[in-house]
């Protein structure tokens, strides 16, 4: 009895020792857990060189495309070019017949000088009455003369008779004039008609008028050819032709960058299928936003003098906005209230307290937003979410990865 009494204090001894380490213990772990210090993400306040580009896709477009047209009815008497022929301006594509109108010409030339002929016999008309109307005058100026000096030595019907002569050939000295006159109009007229039909026979030689690429044939030997100058008939064109060694994007700017665009910009034009990246100019805008789609069509032209780039591909333009030069930046995450005129930030002090205070941002780019006041170089800030933190807290900081560059830009589809 005394043995078993004792071995059952020694293990309520033991087990009261137990208990206290294990008491002990679970003390120490809750003294260690109490207002642990949060670890936070942070970035530096750093100078970078931002640019704000606008990303637009468009379609190349040729800079003119235009169906050569025949101005005069005719068969198509030869045809020069074929489908993606590139061609000269002014280099003749294909020639016409047109008979009736060689007719009209020779008939006209004829007539031409008819009225040549008659302008000459007009003038000897003329030629005739000067010479009669100057004998008439003088025969006149002569018997007047001796009738002055000498009364009575002529009769005075013979004056009369002299100054009557003199009288009809004035007359007939204008009418020569008229006639004359008229030969010379109805000649000029013959001449005009004569040289509209070849003017209007030159036609039947089309020429391309401009250089650039055959993208369709219309017609062939010997098809009929309608005059495309009729609204109201269904001319057949000759050939499409359209000029590629400039072409054209038309992008739809938003109203947001309306007022940034201006003629003489610069742009980059990437061409998605070559991965090749080609220069450009805003050449033009409509200075006018669409009500639909509240945005403005903004050309630019692109110089494609290797014809690298065919009309109908993709390209993606990159229309550089606004650019700022080192300027104060910080990611965008660590900035609150971004748009909304309010910003602010969470700066880790040099002893690991956050303070809160507002600042004034500038240009934004996808990655990185420039602060114009509040912060200074170096400064550090908490990045990412912000939620329950207080200013004067204790933090620990940490360093996160941020590259300063501006390498995503703003897309706009």
């Amino acid at each position: 009895m005394v043995r078993k009494i004792a071995g059952s204090q020694s293990f309520g001894v033991a087990t009261i020792l137990v208990l206290a380490m294990a008491s002990l213990a679970s003390c120490s772990r809750q003294s260690q857990s109490v207002d642990p210090v949060p670890v936070v993400p942070v970035a530096k306040a750093e100078r970078a060189d931002l640019s704000n580009e606008l990303v637009l896709t468009a379609e190349f477009i040729p800079y003119q495309d235009v169906d050569v047209m025949a101005k005069v009815a005719g068969y198509v008497r030869a045809i020069r070019v074929d489908m993606g022929d590139h061609v000269r301006e002014g280099e003749l594509l294909a020639t016409l017949e047109d008979p009736e109108l060689q007719n009209e010409m020779a008939k006209a030339a004829a007539a031409a000088k008819a009225a040549q002929s008659d302008v000459i016999s007009a003038q000897n008309d003329l030629s005739r009455a000067k010479a009669a109307d100057e004998i008439a005058h003088l025969s006149y100026q002569r018997i007047q003369d001796v009738s002055h000096k000498e009364p009575g030595l002529v009769p005075q019907q013979d004056v009369d008779v002299a100054h009557s002569h003199d009288l009809e050939a004035q007359a007939q000295l204008s009418t020569a004039e008229s006639t004359l006159q008229s030969a010379m109009e109805r000649s000029a007229e013959a001449s005009a008609e004569s040289e509209r039909l070849k003017t209007m026979y030159q036609y039947t030689s089309i020429t391309a008028p401009f250089a650039g690429v055959i993208t369709k044939r219309y017609a062939n030997t010997g098809a009929m050819i309608q005059s495309g100058i009729s609204s109201q008939t269904q001319s057949m064109p000759i050939v499409r032709l359209a000029q590629d060694d400039l072409l054209r994007l038309i992008l739809p700017v938003p109203v947001s960058a309306v007022s940034q665009i201006h003629a003489g910009q610069v742009v980059d034009v990437n061409v998605t299928t070559t991965g090749k990246t080609f220069p450009g100019k805003v050449t033009r805008f409509a200075d006018s936003i669409q009500s639909s789609t509240r945005t403005m069509d903004t050309e630019v032209d692109v110089p494609n003098p290797k014809l690298a780039i065919v009309p109908g591909m993709y390209a993606e333009v990159h229309l550089h906005l606004e650019d700022r030069k080192a300027v104060l930046t910080l990611p965008l995450d660590a900035v609150d209230g971004l748009g909304s005129g309010s910003e602010y930030v969470y700066q880790v002090a040099s002893n690991h307290i956050l303070h809160v205070f507002p600042v004034t941002t500038g240009l934004e780019t996808a990655a990185r937003i420039e602060v114009t006041s509040g912060i200074h170089d170096g400064d550090l800030f908490v990045v990412g979410r912000h939620t329950g933190m207080t200013e004067g807290e204790k933090v620990q900081p940490q360093q996160a990865g941020y590259d300063t560059e501006n390498v995503n830009p703003r897309r706009e589809n």
